[in-house]
């Protein structure tokens, strides 16, 4: 590692200290707006295969079942323990894999881990999530995949779910984080 990259990335680790809201990649690009670049449609067919794919192992390994989620809920079954213990486990193996080769991002750039202090809104939101999730038997990742599986009940979940991540983007400015 040279002189060079060693500034390159003490700088970037400053700035990722500064900016709370990690993004990047979007403060990086300033003169192109990636919204609004034209793609032919079949550009985002690999997002709609991932998707698929992604719905398919939820309802195979039964993970948007309302009665598995119920079932973990209530401690009657390890099957959803089991998942997200496998979940936590490969994360865990991820972010020690990344730090020990120092793995880089696609455009590059080093990926840092920066400490946050937890604060009381991680409580509070990490309840709010887990009730609305036991009551609703559904939290974000597998709405689509209910849906797509029959469980039309979800569209008033999904819709509830836009409707708090609309009145948490009108209210941030004015919340304390």
């Amino acid at each position: 590692m040279n002189i060079k990259e060693t500034a390159k990335e003490k700088k970037h680790h400053d700035f990722l200290l500064q900016n709370t809201d990690f993004e990047v990649r979007s403060l990086d690009d300033v003169s192109i707006n990636k919204s609004e670049l034209k793609h032919p449609l079949w550009y985002n067919l690999k997002y709609a295969v991932t998707g698929i794919l992604f719905g398919i192992i939820l309802v195979k390994a039964e993970v948007i079942s309302w009665f598995r989620i119920q079932e973990m809920f209530r401690f009657q079954s390890f099957h959803m323990y089991g998942v997200i213990g496998s979940a936590v486990a490969i994360g865990m193996l991820s972010v020690w894999l990344i730090k020990k080769f120092k793995i880089k991002t696609i455009y590059n750039e080093p990926i840092e881990f920066v400490s946050k202090k937890p604060n009381k809104g991680n409580i509070y939101g990490g309840l709010l999530f887990g009730f609305g999730w036991a009551i609703t038997g559904a939290c974000p990742g597998p709405l689509f995949a209910q849906i797509g599986t029959g469980a039309t009940v979800i569209i008033v979940t999904l819709l509830s779910a836009i409707a708090g991540t609309w009145t948490y983007g009108y209210f941030r400015e004015k919340l304390p984080h």
